[in-house]
């Protein structure tokens, strides 16, 4: 083992950056939908190896940032790739960003990674305590990452344990970054089977039986954990799969209306009391369509519950629109008793940061909409005739770990989107595990409409009980689980994550000081 930890730590140059990259592209691997998680910890062990030979080189902050931001960039470029689908939607206006967008974005989150990298090397030692610094500056940059300009908490290294549903059951005490954090030091730990002359085996070992711990437990909560249905709810979430190329073309209407119509009202079984659209359903303004009012009137008659996502447009008192990416809540007889805006809007899609700088290079958002969208006012509960006070999410919002649920506890949430924007590939598989994650540390049940799919009904410890597949028209029925009593993530949201990180933290501090002790 020794030999290939000098091999990783004599490289320089291209070839090390290389290796970083590649490193970085196979922990991709991780995620949804192939979900190898060993890549993702290996790919750690390699980091710390290059970073080993960093440290030794003439520049060692410097060349550290450069493996850093090469490892990023690996990982975003083949962990986001289905983002540039988005751009092939609108392909005369858009198709050409592609290459920028596929370069800029997975190198500006590489630059997380670059600072993790660069931090670490200024308190790099040659003992163990390398890996708590390590991990402690790349965790404390995923957290960055989820906040800095609004934030994308994509594709964090807890969400690499998709394959393991007991693993996973760990967020509800430590949520999605403190999970990570570990993960990063489990993987960075293997480093440790790499030195010489004696291999240090302590480290990983504790770790992999931390992780054996974090199994044996989740795997005794989700056999001992019993969730009942809420009486009386019976939902269908519709999944009408239109093309986003058809969505709002005028040829294609009153076709799309009329399928989320006849979607919903199929007979097929016991007939539901709660009817779930997915986000922007409507192809047109739906609180400016009469006619559309009138169908969702007759839609819910004395039984039904309508929860659907629509574009939304209100005038200010100087005149100008304003346009909101908007959930409605019709009960009985087409009675509106909720509307909720989405507060978490997509930067380059939903809005254009800097809008007069990139407007005047040609560049705009994808989502046309005159002036972009408008941002809701944040999470919120509303009051649901015949169900538990919900909280809706739409799109992306599901994605921030601790921003998804209101001061008022709801019995549910319902996660909205429009994943048609991106394809068949990665992109739809990683957002249904991210809100599995959200379900498992709220311990509150999700039911997620998506457009063109996966629509699913997730249970509050992550288990997706019904799904409907990617790309396939249809009603998908079933139950509303229960709530579980709020987790210790719900509780106290990422100060655990924040005690954990100064904890580890505290470890090659305490080594330092304990080295350069008179007499030690």
């Amino acid at each position: 083992m020794s030999r290939i930890g000098d091999f990783f730590r004599g490289l320089a140059g291209w070839w090390r950056l290389f290796v970083a990259f590649i490193a970085g592209a196979l922990s991709a691997l991780a995620f949804p939908p192939l979900g190898l998680f060993l890549l993702m910890l290996l790919s750690f062990g390699v980091l710390v190896l290059l970073l080993d030979g960093a440290a030794a080189s003439p520049r060692p902050v410097r060349n550290a940032a450069a493996i850093g931001w090469a490892y990023g960039f690996g990982q975003f470029l083949i962990g986001l790739y289905w983002i540039g689908y988005a751009f092939t939607v609108d392909a005369a206006d858009h198709a050409w960003q592609i290459p920028f967008v596929e370069t800029l974005l997975p190198g500006g989150l590489a630059l997380f990674t670059a600072l993790a990298c660069a931090v670490a090397a200024k308190f790099w030692r040659g003992d163990s305590a390398r890996i708590f610094v390590f991990a402690v500056c790349y965790a404390a940059t995923e957290w960055l990452r989820g906040h800095v300009l609004t934030g994308l908490p994509w594709n964090l290294p807890a969400y690499s344990w998709s394959a393991s549903l007991p693993i996973m059951q760990s967020a509800s005490i430590l949520g999605a970054y403190g999970l990570s954090l570990l993960t990063i030091l489990f993987g960075a730990s293997l480093a440790e089977l790499c030195v010489k002359p004696r291999i240090r085996i302590a480290l990983p070992a504790i770790m992999l039986s931390l992780f054996a711990l974090f199994w044996i437990l989740g795997a005794l909560r989700l056999s001992n954990t019993i969730i009942a249905d809420v009486p009386n709810v019976r939902l269908r979430i519709v999944q009408p799969n239109i093309p986003e190329t058809e969505k709002f073309g005028r040829d294609f209407v009153d076709r799309n209306w009329r399928r989320l119509i006849l979607l919903s009202v199929a007979k097929r079984g016991p007939e539901p009391t709660h009817i779930i659209w997915p986000e922007s359903a409507p192809p047109f303004l739906l609180d400016r369509s009469p006619a559309a009012l009138d169908d969702v009137t007759l839609l819910t008659g004395t039984r039904h519950v309508l929860l659907t996502g629509a574009a939304r447009m209100t005038q200010n008192p100087s005149g100008d629109r304003e346009f909101y990416n908007s959930l409605y809540i019709f009960g009985h007889g087409g009675a509106l008793e909720g509307v909720y805006d989405k507060f978490h809007l997509v930067p380059f899609g939903e809005y254009m940061p800097l809008e007069s700088f990139f407007h005047s290079l040609g560049i705009d958002k994808v989502v046309n909409s005159p002036g972009g969208f408008s941002a809701g006012a944040g999470p919120r509960t509303f009051a649901v005739t015949g169900a538990p006070k919900v909280g809706p999410l739409i799109c992306y919002e599901v994605i921030f770990p601790g921003e998804v649920v209101s001061a008022v506890r709801p019995g549910w949430l319902v996660n909205v989107t429009n994943d048609s924007w991106f394809g068949s590939g990665a992109g739809p598989y990683q957002h249904l595990l991210i809100a599995r994650m959200r379900a498992v540390e709220e311990g509150l049940p999700i039911v997620r409409a998506a457009g063109t799919g996966i629509s699913a009904i997730i249970d509050p410890l992550g288990r997706v009980k019904a799904e409907l597949p990617l790309n396939r028209m249809g009603a998908l029925d079933g139950v509303l689980p229960v709530a579980i009593a709020p987790t210790l993530y719900a509780r106290f949201g990422d100060v655990i994550f924040l005690l954990m990180l100064f904890g580890c933290a505290g470890v090659p501090i305490f080594r330092a000081l304990r080295h350069d002790a008179p007499g030690v």
